[in-house]
């Protein structure tokens, strides 16, 4: 017997558990990509199967159809978004170090071909919008990373939420931009510098203790 084989038949077998997230994340990988590549209209049900090795009947199990899969790829989005600024530590940070982190982290999500394919579902996504829908769960996302780092900043609730729909509207704006347009690399410095300058302004306005 081979050492390869010895190796083989050593190696755990996976879990149901296992083996269906491997599926599911096959499932969602596939749609970002295709819609990445081809785009919404082109991602079509045997493009998804096709592309992520499996067949629309296993799709349908574990989705329901493609309007699921579109919902659990946006539900995805918000969770990589969240994830990506949880590890920034509050204790010992200033503001203004806070809100750098914030814009470089939130910018690194935007500029993803994840939020791009994202966007485009949200485009064409007839899922229900309002607080039951992607937009109560984008901005339940966006206001549990803002607590955590911003918990300081005294602004009241309507400044607080204009504050973060100025935020996903510049970082959707430049990240839309791309598609057309590659401006040299201290252009576009330069303004997330000033959606920087501007986030630490107003926080700062308000938050007393920085």
């Amino acid at each position: 017997m081979s050492a390869r084989v010895g190796l083989e038949r050593q190696r755990p077998r996976r879990t149901h558990a296992e083996r269906t997230a491997e599926t599911r994340g096959a499932i969602m990988h596939a749609v970002v990509e295709s819609i990445a590549e081809v785009g919404f209209k082109r991602t079509t049900a045997s493009e998804i199967a096709r592309r992520a090795g499996v067949t629309w009947g296993a799709v349908q199990h574990h989705f329901g159809g493609k309007d699921g899969i579109l919902v659990a790829v946006l539900e995805d989005s918000f969770r990589r978004f969240a994830e990506r600024l949880s590890d920034i530590s509050v204790d010992g940070r200033s503001l203004e170090r806070r809100t750098e982190l914030f814009v470089e982290r939130a910018w690194e999500h935007f500029a993803s071909p994840h939020f791009r394919s994202t966007f485009e579902i949200l485009q064409h996504s007839a899922t229900p919008k309002g607080d039951g829908g992607w937009q109560g769960q984008m901005l339940s996302a966006w206001d549990a990373v803002w607590s955590s780092l911003f918990g300081d900043a005294a602004l009241s609730r309507g400044r607080r939420l204009a504050l973060q729909h100025y935020t996903i509207s510049v970082l959707t704006g430049l990240s839309l931009l791309r598609r057309f347009e590659e401006p040299a690399p201290v252009v576009r410095a330069r303004e997330l510098s000033l959606l920087k300058e501007t986030l630490l302004r107003e926080l700062a306005g308000k938050a007393g203790r920085a």
